[in-house]
């Protein structure tokens, strides 16, 4: 398998001068725990993670910060620290230059390179343009759906992907940006986070009724209320 066949698509971005709590929210309202920075014709330029908001302390508002934020930040007094905590904008306190992918990248190299750097996730491009992201929840499901590997993988298994997806979004009523699917072999796993049992069930019903499809199992869990996502 390679990262286009369990790669999350449709990828909610920020721009470099999104404000920080604008991010927070995004953050907060998608059940994500980061988002790439992009530029006007989609090139990654950084990444923002809840890490990098952790980091940040608003000028004036310490005496409302818990204890152990503050000792965090006691020693935090060089520029890069400073820009880091004190930053407004996406790219003062993204990081900055992260690694990209292929979406043709073999999921064994994509688990590498994951452990190698001591990252979450990585964005994937296409002609350096965003087009998706892998993490780490992504290649383990991709894993527990792996069966044994035919000789070729069936191109077929993109387009049933493709055509589940926009059927979620487009017609099910349903947010795509917490769901993930993968699909091997016409067996396609539904996995992720939804808000109601009628989404859960309405993108059963979507992979179901698409062509090509044999077998669907549906993991989509309900999200609990204030709960971030992977």
């Amino acid at each position: 398998m390679q990262a286009n066949d369990v790669m999350t698509q449709n990828v909610i971005t920020v721009e470099p001068d999104t404000q920080v709590r604008d991010i927070a929210r995004l953050l907060l309202e998608n059940r994500i725990s980061a988002v790439p920075v992009v530029n006007a014709e989609g090139r990654v330029l950084g990444i923002v993670s809840e890490g990098d908001l952790m980091r940040r302390v608003e000028n004036g508002t310490d005496q409302h910060k818990s204890w152990w934020l503050k000792s965090i930040f006691a020693g935090a007094n060089d520029a890069g620290s400073y820009v880091k905590s004190h930053g407004r904008k996406a790219s003062e306190i993204m990081t900055p230059n992260p690694l990209t992918i292929e979406e043709t990248m073999d999921l064994g190299d994509v688990a590498r390179l994951l452990e190698k750097h001591h990252i979450k996730r990585v964005p994937v491009v296409r002609e350096h343009k965003l087009v998706g992201i892998v993490s780490r929840a992504n290649l383990l499901q991709g894993l527990a759906s792996a069966g044994p590997q035919p000789s070729e993988s069936p191109a077929d298994d993109r387009a049933i992907r493709d055509t589940i997806i926009r059927e979620i979004e487009d017609k099910a009523g349903v947010r795509i940006g917490g769901i993930n699917v993968v699909v091997e072999n016409g067996n396609v796993e539904l996995w992720g986070l939804v808000d109601a049992k009628e989404q859960r069930m309405a993108a059963q019903v979507a992979a179901e009724n698409t062509n090509g499809v044999k077998r669907v199992e549906n993991n989509l869990n309900l999200a609990p209320r204030g709960v971030g996502g992977f």
